[in-house]
């Protein structure tokens, strides 16, 4: 009899944290465990410099690299992989450029809440305002200089750790050495 009250009790003591608690707590957990972070960007001192300034913010995030969209969408769709918890697209990139992988990700129903940060050079705001209503979450402007990259950087995982990540206004949706 005991042992009967002992797996009924744990039997909703699994229901309960499986039903209730996992959501509840999902942004938490994901706070415990590394950070994953995708980055597609064709050139690779800016791979490096990116890798380089999240070794230096005292966060735990782990970086997984692409030198261009085919690659990075592969990876995606790949079910043994994890999904990221966030993605850094630049735009200007060979066989597949960041918008072309911005309008995939957001058809794609498994990929389409993760949130995408366009890592960029290029800034012109009609081309900003179409990616922000295609689906962008954040517009991060590459800096020109390696210390505003962290700042930058810690400003958009800021974003991502985010329990609640409401639709951005117009004014907050670029992070640039302007708006630091």
């Amino acid at each position: 009899m005991i042992c009967q009250q002992t797996n009924q009790m744990v039997l909703l003591i699994m229901t309960l944290i499986n039903g209730f608690i996992t959501p509840i707590f999902k942004n938490k957990i994901m706070l415990l465990n590394p950070i994953l972070i995708y980055l597609a960007d064709d050139d690779k001192d800016d791979r490096m410099l990116f890798k380089e300034a999240l070794d230096e913010i005292d966060m735990d995030i782990t970086i997984e690299d692409y030198d261009n969209g085919v690659t990075l969408m592969d990876n995606l769709l790949n079910k043994s992989k994890p999904l990221p918890h966030a993605i850094y697209l630049d735009l200007n990139m060979p066989l597949m450029n960041g918008e072309e992988c911005l309008n995939d990700i957001k058809n794609e129903p498994e990929l389409a809440q993760i949130p995408i940060i366009i890592y960029s050079t290029y800034m012109d705001n009609t081309g900003v305002l179409n990616l922000q209503q295609k689906g962008a979450d954040l517009y991060l402007e590459k800096p020109n200089s390696f210390e505003l990259l962290k700042i930058l950087l810690r400003k958009s995982l800021e974003y991502i750790k985010s329990d609640s990540r409401n639709i951005v206004q117009a004014s907050e949706f670029v992070i640039s050495q302007k708006t630091h």
